[in-house]
């Protein structure tokens, strides 16, 4: 499984959000300075994650995005599969060879356990202040 740049910078979005819950709105211009990102692919990926509920625009001079609810209760799970879709090890599970298909089933079990236990506050304690972020499973 690959995450791709939709799914990574809009990681990187909610990691900054997060990183910055409490302190008011952070506008996309701010992250995309912060993390040398596209401002105008940022107001795309933005849009599913407001519609979706995970964050908040507020507008004015002073606006931007905020966190809908605490980086707490935001899991890995939910934010890669609104970005990325569902989770699937391979394409085509339907393999004829039982033992492959359960080592398929296994891994998909596996990486979908580490995406729910793991929070958008996890995600952000540990990120780097570099612009260095590695988003492969």
């Amino acid at each position: 499984m690959k995450i791709s740049t939709k799914g990574q910078y809009g990681l990187s979005i909610l990691i900054e959000l997060a990183k910055h819950y409490g302190k008011g709105p952070i506008s996309l211009k701010a992250i995309a300075n912060a993390k040398q990102l596209s401002e105008a692919y940022l107001e795309q990926i933005i849009s599913p994650i407001r519609n979706n509920g995970l964050v908040k625009s507020i507008r004015g001079p002073h606006g931007g995005y905020i966190l809908a609810k605490p980086a707490s209760e935001i899991t890995a799970f939910e934010m890669i599969t609104l970005l990325e879709g569902p989770i699937q090890i391979v394409e085509n599970d339907n393999d004829p060879d039982l033992g492959k298909r359960e080592l398929w089933n296994r891994m998909q079990s596996a990486v979908t356990k580490v995406l729910e236990e793991t929070t958008l506050e996890d995600i952000a304690k540990y990120s780097n202040e570099d612009n260095s972020y590695m988003f492969y499973i």
